[in-house]
């Protein structure tokens, strides 16, 4: 991973061990210092040795701490020259204009996609939509919030032609897993990746010989060490939309690459099924006046 690491350490902060939490945070305070300091510096800063710090590097997925102050000039430098959030924060206030409220959710939302696109595994990606296409069945699994985006997927699927379905009731979850076969693919939906009933689908679908896919936030997770490709989706907390509500957007990002690239696989055969479905709902359409 070369970028996208300022999400993930912001995200996974919180479930770091104490030292390396410092490290984190030292980073996060100011990542254009860190990009400039030396590892000796950085971890005086953050109250441990140069040995933390090496291990914080090799936790994110980077060789050393060479390669992560690498990605932290490339993505200061890209902030900065967007103009993402400048001057804005997390937080909303009772009493702030709504114009401001609208400016703190665009800078946080700019920055998320930009956060996940940055950190998505396109090779992850394409193993996954191959997988869907090939697959007989595919079953995507989500309660609550991620169960709202398991539907969005499960239409866009649908229509062209991909034999999908998605559950977001526990029993519904794993008796749909019950029935699956190698070949088969499961994903499973969950921002932190410890939602039970996500979990346990998962492993009875992966029980059966199906291929199974997590996509959370958390790329230590429970659910992302039990299933066989994990994609990661980045998190930015703003005020009213904390934790999971901070993901959709997100999640709808990451699997929205996964239609692309399941689309772009099936190209004829998609552009023919987008022709017979706008044909087939055609007659409900309002004549413009």
């Amino acid at each position: 991973m070369t970028s996208g690491a300022l999400g993930r350490v912001e995200t996974e902060l919180p479930g770091l061990p104490e030292a390396l939490r410092r490290v984190g945070e030292v980073i996060l305070g100011d990542p254009a210092e860190a990009a400039r300091s030396t590892i000796i510096a950085l971890a005086e800063r953050a109250g441990s040795s140069p040995a933390t710090v090496t291990r914080f590097c090799r936790a994110f997925g980077f060789s050393g701490y060479a390669e992560l102050r690498v990605a932290l000039a490339t993505e200061t430098g890209r902030a900065a020259q967007a103009g993402w959030g400048a001057g804005v924060g997390h937080e909303i206030g009772p009493d702030d204009p709504l114009d401001a409220a609208i400016e703190v959710m665009a800078a946080a939302d700019t920055r998320l996609i930009q956060d996940t696109a940055a950190q998505l595994d396109l090779d992850v990606v394409g193993r996954v939509a191959a997988a869907i296409v090939a697959a007989p069945r595919v079953l995507l699994v989500g309660v609550s919030t991620s169960g709202n985006v398991a539907t969005m997927l499960e239409g866009r699927l649908r229509r062209i032609g991909i034999p999908v379905w998605s559950a977001g009731d526990a029993h519904v979850a794993l008796s749909e897993a019950a029935l699956m076969k190698a070949g088969d693919v499961a994903i499973g939906i969950s921002h932190r990746g410890r939602t039970r009933e996500v979990m346990e689908a998962l492993a009875e679908a992966g029980g059966h010989g199906a291929l199974t896919v997590a996509v959370t936030s958390f790329a230590r997770s429970p659910l992302a060490e039990l299933a066989d490709l994990v994609l990661t989706t980045a998190s930015r907390e703003t005020t009213f939309r904390l934790g999971g509500l901070a993901a959709v957007h997100s999640q709808l990002f990451v699997l929205d690459a996964v239609y692309v690239a399941v689309a772009q696989l099936t190209y004829e055969r998609t552009n023919e099924a987008f022709e017979r479905t706008i044909r087939a709902v055609e007659g409900h359409r309002v004549e413009r006046g």
